[in-house]
């Protein structure tokens, strides 16, 4: 599915990226605002959607969270905005990508053939619907993670963290690795997000008083085992 849908407010830049992607394959529709945008990103299915951070009416980081309440689709971030903070906010809202503006389009182009590969990659590797690690496991259908009889909650990046984990089990992964299974080897994005991501995920499937899935290889990155 080759379709794109771009929000962005600035019109010329809008205009140019559109014309660019048309110029790609991609089928593209543009909104200017946050809640054109939403409406179109609910309302329909999308291989990919462009969205810059500052909107009019709703801004992009809550645009995202809607989004990522009932969908799956691939979010590339556009934004002025570069600093870590900002960046872990954008991913952390469900974004998959954050792409700093001004960027060349040959950049952004790369990062679009990634997401759409990647989510090819993806249905290959998940052949089956369940996998578990310990008392921990994932539907990834519905996905839905548990632990043992109890649903644990977690965002967009936590999950997709914790699954490359539990299809790698007692592989020891470097940060590098980690981005590029869970950001995309391109993302604009410091190794040291990986290991606050990783807190993130070890404070709600660790037990008090237990050793952590998710062990720490010192000068090399992670690996789950117990």
């Amino acid at each position: 599915m080759n379709t794109i849908l771009l929000i962005e407010d600035e019109k010329h830049l809008s205009r140019f990226i559109e014309l660019e992607l048309r110029n790609e394959s991609f089928a593209v529709t543009v909104a200017h605002d946050g809640k054109t945008g939403l409406e179109l990103a609910l309302k329909e299915d999308w291989g990919a959607i462009l969205l810059d951070l500052m909107l009019p009416g709703i801004d992009g980081l809550e645009v995202c969270r809607r989004i990522r309440m009932v969908k799956k689709t691939p979010i590339l971030m556009l934004t002025a905005r570069d600093s870590v903070t900002d960046k872990v906010s954008g991913l952390d809202s469900g974004a998959d990508d954050y792409i700093p503006k001004p960027f060349a389009i040959e950049e952004l182009l790369a990062r679009i053939r990634v997401v759409f590969r990647r989510r090819e990659d993806s249905v290959g590797e998940q052949s089956g619907s369940l996998i578990a690690f310990q008392d921990l496991s994932v539907n990834l259908d519905s996905r839905i993670v548990s632990k043992g009889s109890e649903s644990i909650e977690l965002t967009k990046r936590e999950y997709d963290l914790l699954v490359a984990f539990m299809n790698n089990p007692n592989r020891v992964m470097t940060r590098e690795t980690l981005l590029d299974k869970v950001w995309g080897f391109e993302a604009v994005v410091d190794t040291n997000v990986v290991d606050v991501y990783v807190r993130y995920l070890r404070n709600k499937i660790d037990s008090p008083g237990e050793s952590s899935y998710i062990q720490t290889q010192r000068g090399i990155g992670y690996v789950m085992r117990r």
